[in-house]
């Protein structure tokens, strides 16, 4: 059985021209603002030798 993800909520403030960047990126990509955040804080977790890379579910 699969584990189940736990989330935690906050809050988040950005300037104008930030949120601008955010919403126009998660529109090209097809994502909720919020899924783009969280996309976006994750590749910079990965990239950064903080996060484990995800298995693909091919892998298991």
């Amino acid at each position: 059985m699969a584990k189940k993800e736990v989330t935690k909520s906050f809050l988040l403030r950005v300037d104008a021209e930030t949120m601008d960047a955010i919403e126009k990126w998660a529109a090209d990509e097809f994502r909720s603002i919020n899924g783009q955040i969280q996309w976006i804080i994750a590749e910079a977790l990965r990239k950064n030798g903080r996060m484990k890379k995800k298995k693909a579910k091919d892998e298991e």
